[in-house]
């Protein structure tokens, strides 16, 4: 815990909660804090916007981490540094399973690492899995709200555009993944969780991630129509309040 700034994100431990929502796109951080009590803007620096505010009383912040594992693996590593312990991804993502529709949401229980930076942490034996109380604590707001739902295997790539795979030079092999991934039975696939969870494992913190589905990838039609977001949002913020209730049951029981 220390007082002065992070150099990416801008915040000193004064500025967040404990429990932090985050999406990727700035302008989506601020759509998020609409839905607090009441928030203050924080810090906005490069990719990386912070509301700060609460509901119900719990003090909550929501960040946005840019697009892709390299700048959500620093804005995970700098919010811990300033005592955030509790992380909710809410993004969007494509659909691999016919199944899966449009508006639909996604419970990441754990994520293909598929991309470059986990790596850089630990080898690729080495699972990406989502917090057991996060996802656990996902699924009951889901069920509590009553909004469709899936739970299961995501997938975390690097380059977005592999998606429609007649762009790709390296075509016959990205089709050929894209349908082991189909086949193994993952939900979706967007850019972030796998160096979320594998962070959050190693540093002993929680992570868990909730994907509004706005494409069909299994069509190689990744981007349709941005819907299922505020679900998906919804489900965080009750989410947040079943994992606070927790933590405070846990700590009277110390």
């Amino acid at each position: 815990m220390h007082s002065s700034k992070e150099y990416h994100i801008a915040l000193s431990n004064e500025d967040v909660g404990r429990y932090v929502i985050l999406p990727g796109d700035p302008a989506r951080a601020e759509h998020i804090a609409g839905f607090f009590d009441e928030a203050t803007e924080m810090a906005f620096n490069r990719e990386y916007r912070t509301f700060t505010g609460t509901i119900d009383g719990i003090r909550v912040s929501t960040t946005s981490t840019g697009i892709g594992c390299p700048s959500a693996a620093i804005c995970v590593e700098e919010l811990i540094r300033c005592g955030a312990d509790t992380f909710i991804r809410v993004g969007t993502a494509g659909g691999l399973q016919p199944e899966i529709e449009l508006g639909d949401v996604v419970i990441t229980t754990a994520t293909v690492r598929d991309e470059g930076t986990s790596r850089q942490y630990v080898p690729l034996e080495y699972p990406a899995v989502a917090h057991f109380d996060v996802t656990t604590a996902l699924k009951q707001a889901a069920q509590k709200l009553k909004f469709r739902y899936h739970m299961g295997i995501g997938h975390t790539k690097d380059a977005f555009f592999t998606e429609d795979v007649k762009e790709v030079p390296l075509q016959e092999y990205t089709q050929q993944r894209w349908k082991v991934w189909e086949r193994a039975q993952v939900l979706s696939t967007s850019m972030e969780a796998a160096a979320i969870f594998v962070i959050s494992a190693i540093k002993k913190v929680r992570a868990g991630e909730i994907l509004a589905i706005i494409g069909l990838t299994y069509k190689h039609d990744p981007v349709i129509k941005k819907v299922g977001v505020d679900e998906a949002i919804k489900i965080a913020l009750e989410a947040v309040k079943i994992l606070a209730a927790q933590d405070q049951d846990e700590k009277y029981k110390k």
